[in-house]
């Protein structure tokens, strides 16, 4: 028989899927497939065989289209976004249907109706980093369509896509040419969480040729906070819209439908740059967060990676402080499972008894209304370690907290909170450092920019005997976030690593900063007692160890260490220095 001959063309090749959509699929199965079916069944197959595209196959969320023009693709999918964007227009921002789209243009491979080959994978790679609401566009596809169609398209460089050997240049497609108040509808309702717009960032300088690198902070930015699950993140495209404006932020916050604004500036001078950035909140106008940032500009891609995961860190308990005072405000009869979490947090935040039985009885009530809910089985499982370990050592709180960790992992695979907390009590009471270990990297490819994930990190390793790395991720909580509340828990791994080293004057510091964020907490001043004894300070250490068994009438030196597993070298000197400091056995 003769051989078959494998069928080639060169084709255009449309990728898309929608964004979020397991979030939206979790939030309410049967309206999102409905609300889908419809866009589906009234606009996008009429519009796609307008443009003479055909539907090689769909893949739940998802569609390859195949056109024999780039220019019918590329028209087709800036109608597609442009289209979408109306009719979400009056969608609650939560419920909003958003399309990812890459087009590329490259050979294929046909076989029994489907197309196979590097230019498909290409053009999927290019819609999985395309923004919500917009279209990424590879260069061999751009070559076709310039002068052709009325659309301009900035150039993002040279990407290295998954699985595709080559790099390729990407340029993403300017959906609006005309101003902000064209763009957007406007008064949009906020979403029942918090939720963000990042605007633009000033060019200082007034020289054109750094606006790349302004945008590229603020693209960054959005990039980073859309990892924080329980935040509601604008696209690019839309809060883009206000580039070159000087917007009131107020009128942003209700054309857009979101609470909080993040606005910045970039000014360079010479090979310096000074980077500020401030959070505003769009209802009241009044500023949450603003830091300024001045670099040297050796390394402009790793500036703009200290940068991002900076400015991140320190908006997201920014953001989480101003979610819990504006909770505070509410009724408690209009409260759901989120605000109930949220009016937890600081009573956890004590880690002291009285705050964990308080909060846990809020968080019951979350958990009674969605029990899936990842942060609030995290956030129960620290409570009963709490009860544990300072409230009289009862196994049942033990094994409860555990079990809401387990659960905390299971549902919170994309949540690094509840990640971050269930690493933290499986390892600190189960005693399983592989598994918490897991989590914590677990949290951290969600949330790199998480320093919650590294305070919790930083204590396991910090009991765990790991010295380098619980002054290594302390250092890294710390510089994220440097004026969290939570920053004692940091402070204490640095105080312990240190200790551990027997640099024990480095380890006094550490701890009397703890301190100052939190003294409350008995343990900041065992990691103080600790260093003073072993420097032969002993009227501190036991003005230190009056403090802890005034905090914590019960303190016992072998069942604390004991409980938490703490590594046998490390378990010998505390104890020493402990009971040479006055506290009991």
């Amino acid at each position: 028989m003769a051989e078959q001959r494998t069928e080639r063309r060169l084709a255009a090749i449309l990728a898309g899927d929608v964004a979020g959509y397991s979030r939206l699929m979790g939030a309410d199965e049967e309206d999102t497939l409905t609300r889908l079916n419809v866009h589906r069944r009234e606009f996008l197959e009429p519009k796609i065989a307008e443009h003479r595209g055909r539907i090689v196959k769909r893949t739940g969320d998802g569609v390859l289209i195949e056109f024999v023009s780039a220019v019918d693709a590329t028209r087709c999918a800036l109608e597609i976004q442009r289209g979408m964007a109306g009719r979400n227009a009056v969608v609650p921002a939560e419920r909003r249907i958003e399309f990812r789209i890459g087009l590329h243009v490259g050979d294929i491979i046909v076989e029994e109706g489907d197309i196979f080959g590097d230019g498909v994978n290409i053009a999927a790679r290019l819609e999985g980093i395309a923004e919500p609401g917009g279209v990424s566009i590879s260069e061999d596809a751009l070559r076709q369509v310039q002068g052709k169609i009325e659309a301009s398209f900035v150039d993002t460089g040279e990407q290295t896509l998954k699985n595709i050997v080559r790099r390729v240049r990407v340029y993403r497609a300017e959906l609006y040419d005309g101003n902000a108040s064209q763009q957007i509808a406007p008064n949009l309702s906020l979403p029942d969480g918090p939720s963000i717009a990042v605007l633009p960032f000033q060019n200082l300088n007034g020289d054109v040729e750094q606006d790349y690198f302004c945008d590229g902070m603020a693209e960054d930015i959005i990039t980073g906070l859309a990892r924080i699950k329980w935040l509601f993140v604008i696209g690019r495209n839309s809060s883009f819209a206000y580039r070159g404006k000087s917007p009131d932020i107020r009128q942003v916050g209700r054309e857009l439908g979101v609470r909080y604004v993040l606005e910045g500036s970039v000014r360079r001078v010479g090979n310096r740059v000074r980077i500020t950035s401030q959070l505003v909140d769009a209802q009241t106008g009044v500023h949450l967060w603003a830091e300024r940032f001045d670099r040297s500009l050796d390394d402009i891609f790793a500036l703009q990676d200290e940068i991002t995961l900076s400015v991140v860190g320190a908006i997201e308990p920014s953001l989480r402080q101003a979610e819990i005072k504006r909770v505070e405000r509410k009724r408690p009869s209009d409260l759901n499972a989120y605000d109930l979490v949220l009016r937890a947090i600081p009573l956890a935040h004590s880690v002291m008894p009285d705050g964990a039985s308080k909060g846990l009885a809020l968080l019951e009530q979350a958990l009674a209304r969605e029990p899936d809910y990842a942060a609030a089985h995290g956030y129960a499982a620290w409570c009963h370690e709490i009860l544990f370990l300072r409230g009289g050592f009862r196994e049942e709180s033990r094994i409860t907290a555990i079990r809401h960790a387990h659960d905390a992992l299971v549902h919170g695979r994309d949540d690094a909170t509840a990640l971050a907390l269930a690493g933290f009590v499986i390892g600190l009471l189960e005693h399983d450092h592989a598994t918490a270990s897991d989590a914590f990297e677990a949290a951290l490819s969600v949330s790199p920019s998480s320093a919650f994930s590294y305070q919790l990190g930083s204590v396991i390793a910090g009991w765990a005997g790991d010295a380098e790395r619980a002054v290594e991720w302390g250092e890294r909580a710390l510089r994220l976030s440097p004026f969290d509340p939570l920053s004692y828990l940091a402070y204490d791994s640095v105080a312990i690593g240190h200790f551990y080293r027997g640099r024990y004057e480095d380890a006094v510091n550490a701890a009397r900063k703890a301190i100052q964020f939190n003294p409350g907490f008995s343990i900041n001043f065992v990691f103080l007692a600790a260093p003073l004894a072993k420097l032969a300070r002993l009227d501190e250490a036991r003005t230190a160890v009056a403090r802890i068994l005034e905090l914590q009438p019960s303190f016992s030196v072998s069942k604390q260490f004991k409980s938490v597993g703490c590594a046998p070298e490390l378990t010998a000197m505390f104890t020493n220095a402990l009971i040479e400091a006055g506290l009991p056995p």
